[in-house]
Order: structure tokens, then sequence, then C-alpha cells
């Protein structure tokens, strides 16, 4: 008999590459993942890993299993909501995957909203920036993400379906008093000699910054690096950096000034879910109320795209 467990380890192995890299997304340390992928080879009767240097790959039979296992795993999930979800109620447990800036004005009003109007349902709130919540999706982590597909170096197949949420503007963010807040619309070359506060190397928004950056000309001078956006944004406050942001990231709160970029770049901000699979009324449930949201200032109309 197969295990689900295993078979999950195998999955997250073939999408993240490392032994010690599925242990940290788990919480486990590396000679356990190992262990257990040892056991899934002794189940199967198949050798699903081999050593090359220091570190460990998948076999054609270990790459056939990971990607069968997925299929496994997503079936398993489907029956088990739909034997108990027969009365097309919203039950279980939907691990809803967001990135940070959307957390406090789309994602908290929607699991609110759902804590009240389906009691049987569990929405666990992750944060999960655009270069994160791709591959947690596929591989089984999260069960719909809020994200920008605009990330370009996640392949968006046709074994996700997108749905559009709206359009989010980058906005230079400037301490107040600086001399660019003056103007109403800022050429980002005005900034080459500014300190900047970017977020994570391999991020979405540090890739964005580097390269609207080196298309004005200049390679900006980092000071510092967090991928925590209230950091960010009270780093700026402080006067010690600029920085570009969502709108959605910039919000009121913070004695800081936002400026249109003079070529204007957006976000688009969007629903992603796994395809192929039964309708699952708790998936659902969890996508009507993301898409059912307030106003929100910096989202606009889906439709409109990075310019």
């Amino acid at each position: 008999m197969l295990n689900p467990w295993r078979l999950r380890l195998l999955g997250l192995l073939d999408s993240l590459g490392t032994v010690r890299a599925v242990a940290e997304t788990l919480h486990l340390s590396p000679s356990t993942v190992s262990q257990q992928l040892a056991v899934l080879e002794t189940e199967t009767r198949s050798r699903l890993l081999e050593r090359s240097g220091r570190r460990v790959r998948l076999t054609r039979s270990g790459v056939v299993l990971a990607r069968r296992g997925r299929q496994i795993l997503d079936l398993m999930t489907e029956t088990e909501a739909e034997l108990r979800a027969l009365n097309d109620e919203p039950i279980g447990i939907v691990r809803l995957g967001v990135f940070q800036s959307a957390i406090h004005p789309l994602a908290v009003p929607a699991t609110t909203q759902l804590a009240h109007a389906e009691p049987h349902l569990q929405v666990e709130l992750v944060e999960a920036e655009p270069h994160e919540s791709g591959a947690a999706l596929r591989t089984g982590e999260l069960d719909v993400i809020v994200t920008t597909t605009d990330y370009v170096e996640f392949p968006w197949g046709r074994d996700l379906e997108i749905i559009p949420l709206g359009s989010d503007p980058v906005v230079l963010v400037l301490p107040r008093g600086h001399p660019l807040a003056r103007r109403r619309v800022v050429d980002l070359a005005a900034c080459a000699e500014e300190p900047w506060a970017c977020d994570r190397p391999g991020s979405y928004m540090a890739d964005l910054t580097l390269r609207l950056c080196r298309e004005s000309g200049f390679e900006p001078r980092v000071v510092c690096r967090f991928g925590n956006y209230l950091l960010l944004l009270q780093h700026v406050e402080a006067g010690r950096s600029v920085a570009l942001l969502p709108a959605l990231a910039a919000g009121s709160g913070h004695s800081v000034v936002t400026r249109e970029l003079a070529t204007p770049v957006h976000r688009n901000v969007t629903i992603v879910v796994r395809r192929g699979t039964a309708p699952r009324a708790a998936v659902d449930a969890v996508v009507g109320a993301l898409q059912d949201h307030a106003d929100i200032p910096a989202l606009s109309a889906p439709g409109r795209g990075e310019e």
C-alpha cells in the first residue's frame, strides 16, 4: 500500500530539488525525510533516488511516482471532500496562501465573512509571496492562492485556473519632506543616487525593482532588505531609503508619501486554484469570498496589466 505522507515527501523533493529544502518546508530533520523516502523505496520495491555528488535526485521511477503521487493525493482530497460535502455545504480545511500586502485588505475580510457564513469551514491563512505560492499550490501545500501571474519565473501551466481579481499599481515610496515628494509623477532615473530598501533577493518585488531601475539606466544601491513590508516602510519613514512597493502595501499609517511612476507599472492580482479536480464546495466558497470584497482603492478592476 502506498503511504500518502511519503508520496507527498517524494512530490516535494521533485518540486524543491533537495532533501534539506523538503525538511525545512515541513519542519522536519533531513534525516527523517531521508528515512521516510527509504521506506517508500522498500514499499514500492523500486529505486526512486540516486546520489549525484552530495545531493540526491529522482530516478525515472522516482519522477513517475512523484507525478502520479500528486494526482493520487489530489484524488484522495477530492474524494474526502465529496464524502463530507454531499449536501454541497462547505466543510473541512482550505489552506489559503496570500502575499503579505493583500492579507489585511483582502484575505482577513474574506475569512471573517466565511467564519460567520460557513461554520463548518476552516480557512488556514498562510503568508506566501509570489515566488513561493505557485509551487506550494501545485504540490498541494496550499489549496487557493492570491498572487500575481506577472511573476514569469514560475510556469503558469494549464493545470492551474487563474481568476483575475484586479490591478495594483507599483508606486515610489519616499520619506516625507523628500525633494522628489514635491512632484506628482516621478521619473525613476531621478532616484539613481538614492539608497534603496528592497525585498529579499529572488522575490517578485526585488526582481521587479532591479529590472525597473536598470531600465532607467542605473543599478540601485541597496542598503537594506526586508521580507516584511512593515519594516521596509519604517526604514523609508526614518529617511534612510526609498523603495518601490505595490500600492496595496503602501497604505496609510506610515509617515511616507507615494508617487506615481512616469512609466506606469501595474501587477495583475489573481486568485489561482488547481484545475482538473471535481468541484469542491469549500474551495469555491473561499474563492467567492475573495471575489466579493469591498472596494479597495489600490485595487482597480481586472484586466489592466503591467505597462
